[in-house]
């Protein structure tokens, strides 16, 4: 997910001064505020991203936290809880003749009180600086502030993939190699991910590790396409027995040989249901399906016996 861009969003370049962030955000904060967009959700959501915006860049270590990781590297740092800590609604919406103290606290609650778990997540602070925490506030809120997540890619094969497997995989953090265990339950789908708590990286403000995510990358196999639970693989079959029926021998995911009849009359690409001898599935109720999509082959050449017999369907209609 991108990042933030605060200054697109008050409007101000990078060099933009103290005093030009704060009339850009004064701006911008009457034209949105609540109080004169009553019920507008959009104006409600611009008040709460330029709000955002302001708390960032008018606190001097957040934003040169934000100018140093960029906005991406920043918001995988700091959480909305981070952003609005020390934020002071009260001095500011009374400066801007909004009126403070219990009304600022109301729409605090209103607006931002859904973020990140729940309002009582926020301190909501009626004294001190109404533009931004000091310095030495930061430096005691960021303790807090967790390491990055790291993402681990790991192939797998669908065999692999059958069973429960426990994995050992060896990752840098830092410049040096870790190496963790990592169980992959059954039937884990492409892309997902699984969670090792603190496997991450540190964090450089003396807050817990971040956490380390293994995602799930499946090989191509050379038989075998999943969809979902389900298989699908191509089974070629003769002439014969797409007419007169018949069957024939098929190797399931899981090393099973298996004889799957052939119907009289089989159309090409057909497909025929081998049922729960799919994937298995991560919720444990029982596996999906295979599905064998039939070819009929048909020879390049023709021994006299055969162009014999082919040529007598023809006379017989066939």
């Amino acid at each position: 997910m991108p990042g933030k861009d605060y200054y697109k969003i008050l409007g101000v370049s990078k060099s933009a001064s103290p005093e030009e962030i704060k009339k850009a955000y004064r701006k911008l904060a009457m034209k949105y505020h609540p109080d004169r967009n009553k019920g507008d959700s959009a104006a409600e959501a611009r008040f709460k991203e330029v709000s955002e915006a302001y708390a960032v860049l008018s606190d001097p270590e957040k934003k040169k936290q934000y100018d140093t990781f960029g906005a991406e590297g920043f918001q995988s740092r700091f959480s909305q809880e981070d952003i609005f800590r020390g934020f002071d609604f009260g001095s500011i919406f009374s400066e801007f003749g909004f009126g403070g103290g219990g009304k600022a606290q109301s729409i605090f609650s209103q607006i931002f009180g859904g973020m990140g778990g729940g309002g009582g997540h926020y301190q909501y602070r009626q004294s001190g600086s109404p533009f931004g925490s000091t310095y030495g506030d930061f430096q005691t809120q960021s303790r807090a502030i967790k390491g990055q997540d790291l993402i681990y890619e790991l192939p797998m094969t669908l065999e692999e993939l059958v069973e429960t497997t426990t994995k050992v995989i060896s990752y840098q953090v830092e410049g040096r190699t870790q190496t963790v265990s990592v169980k992959v339950p059954a039937g884990i789908r492409p892309g997902q991910k699984l969670r090792l708590q603190g496997k991450g990286q540190p964090s450089p403000y003396g807050g817990p590790p971040g956490d380390l995510y293994i995602q799930i990358k499946v090989l191509e196999h050379p038989v075998f396409k999943r969809e979902g639970d389900d298989l699908h693989f191509k089974q070629r079959i003769k002439i014969s027995d797409a007419l007169l029926g018949g069957e024939v021998e098929v190797e399931t995911i899981d090393g099973k040989r298996l004889k799957l009849k052939i119907p009289p009359g089989t159309q090409n690409n057909t497909k025929l249901r081998l049922k729960g001898y799919g994937m298995p599935r991560m919720s444990g109720s029982g596996r999906g399906d295979a599905y064998a999509e039939i070819i009929i082959s048909v020879p390049k050449k023709l021994t006299k016996k055969q162009k014999s017999l082919v040529e007598s369907l023809k006379e017989a209609g066939l």
